[in-house]
């Protein structure tokens, strides 16, 4: 059975079981993309990681900092 949805960029916060919150950034790697993507399809996911990749790095980097400035500040 051919997969029908392809995870080609995510976002995460999540809260661990000891309460610890983290951050996390991932998806399909795009040197995998031609393997699941084709022509204009393969284009326009290009495209879309290229464009938003770069606005969740920056959210995970505040994050992680802002958390990490939290947990120093509550020890």
């Amino acid at each position: 059975m051919e997969a029908k949805e392809a995870n080609i960029l995510s976002f995460k916060i999540i809260v661990n079981h000891s309460g610890a919150i983290l951050t996390e950034l991932g998806g399909l790697p795009e040197d995998r993309l031609h393997e699941v993507f084709k022509g204009d399809e393969l284009n326009l996911i290009r495209k879309i990681i290229r464009d938003a990749k770069p606005k969740l790095e920056k959210m995970h980097d505040f994050l992680e900092e802002e958390l990490t400035a939290f947990n120093h500040n509550t020890l």
